[in-house]
């Protein structure tokens, strides 16, 4: 078995979204002076690797919390778009994915993360065909290593949140699984009382 990290650290200072709280991470005991360490961390949901839940842009009562595990874990396919500044439908993604895939999507803009003004406006995005396609096969997951799979005002967002796909963002390493044939994705959330939430996202290979 082979376990790929997909996600990004959480430190104080990271890039996050325009407008959006950063990421503080205070030390307030030491093992040194108190006798044991103690930190406390101020963190918006959607920095990072995260999960966007469907109260984040839709009428949904649900918190993160609410979700079983098992909405969170699947079957990973990883779509390979690097290049395309829009991403639209192909014809070889009908038998490619099933229903209640995970589907990955590459792009390699994860390599402009640490550039917060190219990576937060000039991202590549999904077009309403292939968006329409997923939510037809009726995914679990789109994933991506960008912020977003639009921009505002964020109709794709909601079209996959009103169907219950959940939106996994800026994720990395997904590279690693170019030519993998079989994979599975786990992406839980906290189980918080909010309507998206940090996570620990990666990819599991298992070997026969």
């Amino acid at each position: 078995m082979r376990i790929i990290d997909l996600s990004y650290p959480i430190a104080g200072g990271i890039p996050v979204f325009p407008g959006d709280d950063g990421v503080i991470i205070k030390k307030n005991r030491s093992l040194e002076r108190d006798g044991y360490n103690y930190s406390v961390v101020t963190s918006g949901m959607h920095a990072g690797t995260h999960i966007d839940l469907p109260g984040h842009l839709v009428d949904d009562c649900r918190d993160a919390g609410e979700f079983p595990i098992e909405k969170f874990i699947g079957r990973g396919v990883l779509i390979d778009v690097r290049g395309e500044k829009v991403i639209s439908y192909k014809p070889e993604y009908e038998n490619l994915i099933k229903k209640d895939d995970i589907v990955l999507i590459f792009t390699d803009f994860a390599s402009l993360y640490s550039e917060c003004d190219v990576y937060y406006t000039k991202y590549p995005v999904l077009d309403d065909g292939i968006t329409d396609f997923l939510i037809r096969k009726n995914i679990k997951i789109v994933g991506m290593d960008t912020p977003a799979p639009d921009r505002a005002p964020y109709g794709l967002h909601k079209k996959f949140l009103k169907n219950d796909i959940t939106i996994l963002e800026n994720l990395t390493n997904l590279s690693s699984l170019l030519g993998v044939c079989c994979f599975e994705i786990s992406a839980v959330p906290l189980k918080i009382q909010a309507e998206a939430s940090l996570v620990r996202a990666y990819a599991r290979i298992d070997y026969d």
